[in-house]
């Protein structure tokens, strides 16, 4: 087994204990979605973060489509619509069955919504299929939702008592549960330390395999918090980051995000604007290293007389550094605490070969 994660061959997908995902009709057709996840409000749903700020990379776009590429509870999207009025439609992409069901409330008050069931890795497939072309903004609130941390049976927190899950949806095939006791010790080591950046993988790796088999997410945090050193436990809880390995692992989250960043900078308009909200310095690097490379342009030398390498700068940056949230927002949502905030908009034209910028 790799970190890619992909599944051998006639490897079948079978539902977690909690049998939390059903097959039910809706209209359009078949999704996927919960039993107990119709009738929540925005707010109770997801406590969206630098909803102000978001709004305000977006507030001089012109009339068009904004792709709000993780819907969630729909916070960022209702807010671009009480801040752009007619101007914009929203399509919004969301994997999470619950999100979906969440979604058919806000879609039945405005026509101006339309939110499709999927992976944002997929991105150009689904707009494709959707017949959206050119959006004007793509917004990526990356990370799980407040819904998905309090729902125990989803298995995301360290907090509370559940499954080993950690599917964002349906559509992931891998579960913390095989993770945690069926890989090798060496492939936690190697998991843990890159997608959790823990200095202490190797131990934390030896007590899962010698307690297994884990049937909990309160059994692993425990396990991960008794191999951790006394001096590491000060820093927050000691399970944080080995959650946070598995999950990503999961869901795939690092690659789907290099894909959906990719196919949105290569569909939006010009001067269409992408705004991405991070959480964890993994994410970040990657959105940061994407807009820096847009925003370069040609890498000739300067004494070069024409462009060899043509290349026109694709991106202008609109946050040189990332845009975090206020003293008040963290006091009011503890959550927002680490997200960033990096948006840049597309150039109007590139150089071409053979000129200069």
């Amino acid at each position: 087994m790799t970190l890619d994660h992909r599944q051998p061959p006639g490897y079948q997908w079978k539902a977690p204990d909690s049998a939390r995902f059903l097959l039910v009709p809706a209209p359009g057709g078949l999704t996927m979605t919960q039993g107990t996840s119709t009738g929540r409000d925005e707010p109770s749903f997801h406590e969206p973060v630098l909803v102000s700020e978001v709004a305000e990379v977006f507030k001089p776009l012109t009339s068009g489509v904004v792709v709000d590429a993780t819907f969630g509870g729909g916070g960022h999207t209702r807010r671009l619509l009480e801040e752009m009025a007619e101007r914009i439609r929203i399509v919004g992409i969301d994997r999470d069955p619950d999100a979906i069901a969440n979604a058919a409330g806000l879609e039945r008050e405005t026509d101006r919504v339309t939110v499709l069931t999927g992976n944002f890795g997929e991105m150009r497939h689904l707009l494709d299929r959707a017949g959206v072309t050119a959006p004007v903004g793509f917004l990526f609130d990356l990370g799980v939702s407040s819904h998905q941390f309090d729902q125990a049976e989803r298995g995301f927190s360290y907090r509370h008592d559940g499954p080993l899950d950690m599917r964002m949806g349906p559509d992931a095939t891998l579960t913390a549960d095989e993770i945690v006791n069926q890989w090798t010790r060496s492939e936690l080591t190697s998991l843990i330390r890159r997608f959790g950046e823990d200095k202490v993988a190797g131990r934390i790796a030896d007590a899962i395999v010698a307690n297994r088999p884990i049937t909990s997410t309160g059994h692993l945090a425990q396990v991960v918090a008794d191999a951790t050193p006394a001096a590491l436990r000060r820093r927050g809880h000691p399970a944080r980051r080995t959650f946070q390995a598995i999950r990503i692992a999961v869901n795939e989250e690092l690659s789907a995000l290099t894909r959906g960043l990719e196919d949105a900078l290569d569909l939006l308009a010009p001067q269409g604007r992408c705004a991405v909200i991070s959480y964890h310095s993994l994410e970040d690097r990657i959105v940061k290293r994407r807009f820096a490379e847009g925003a370069r342009g040609c890498t000739c030398p300067p004494d070069l007389p024409v462009c060899a390498c043509g290349g026109g700068q694709e991106l202008r940056l609109l946050t040189r550094r990332p845009i975090e949230p206020t003293a008040e927002e963290v006091a009011a949502n503890p959550r927002a605490r680490s997200a960033r905030l990096r948006a840049a908009e597309k150039s109007a034209a590139t150089t071409t070969e053979g000129s200069r910028p």
